[in-house]
């Protein structure tokens, strides 16, 4: 059994993709640029990991100079957007993922965050699905933006195993996404992938177990099956 359980966010705690992709498109509507992103469109974008790198290539895609867009303003008005969703109750957790958080917790293995989104949006989702501080939920918290490359680079996954002091075979990470997958791979973690509404279509067969839902692992007792 791994000492500590290191989880992606978007997509994997829950299926917030889509408040993310409604609040970009409240933020692109508020400054007044003709911006509108479908769900076919998101999902194409989701390639590119972060949000600030997304709106740039999509800015480059329509023939923009994204230098000359306030990027970093426009993810802040997302990110207000977003948090605004969220605790309008907006969300819930995926099936499974909450029973494996208090299975963890009672069984004493520590938990954290690896994630490419902002500390904020992550302590929005806990007051949203936890009713709580995300310090109070997560041992350690490791966003993109405080790494120097985000997923599939596995920068961020390496900052929490420092934060948690253990090393990769100590930890097992828990990904949507082949990004996600990639990410924690190269940083030497084993990964147990369930994708979400905008990853089912990738190819995730390297992940060390495949499941359709987090709910069909069979709590702890399957993750010693998996990882066996």
């Amino acid at each position: 059994m791994p000492e500590a359980l290191i989880l992606d966010v978007d997509g994997t705690l829950a299926e917030t993709e889509e408040l993310h992709r409604r609040a970009f498109n409240a933020a692109f509507a508020g400054a007044g640029l003709g911006w509108h992103w479908s769900q076919d469109a998101y999902r194409a974008l989701l390639s590119t990991t972060g949000g600030k790198e997304r709106m740039a290539r999509f800015a480059a895609e329509q023939g923009r100079d994204p230098a000359t867009l306030p990027i970093a303003d426009l993810h802040r008005a997302k990110t207000a957007q977003y948090v605004a969703l969220m605790d309008s109750g907006a969300i819930a957790l995926r099936p499974g993922i909450a029973a494996l958080i208090d299975e963890a917790r009672a069984a004493g293995l520590r938990l954290a965050i690896a994630t490419t989104t902002t500390p904020a949006n992550v302590a929005a989702l806990c007051r949203a699905v936890f009713g709580q501080p995300m310090e109070q939920v997560f041992d350690v918290i490791a966003a993109g933006d405080e790494v120097a490359a985000k997923k599939p680079a596995p920068d961020v996954y390496l900052l929490a195993l420092a934060r948690l002091g253990l090393r990769a075979d100590q930890a097992v990470a828990f990904e949507d996404s082949r990004n996600g997958l990639r990410a924690a791979q190269a940083a030497g973690l084993r990964c147990i992938v369930s994708p979400g509404l905008y990853t089912a279509h990738e190819d995730l067969t390297a992940a060390t177990r495949l499941l359709a839902c987090f709910s069909d692992l069979g709590g702890l007792a399957g993750l010693r099956r998996a990882l066996a």
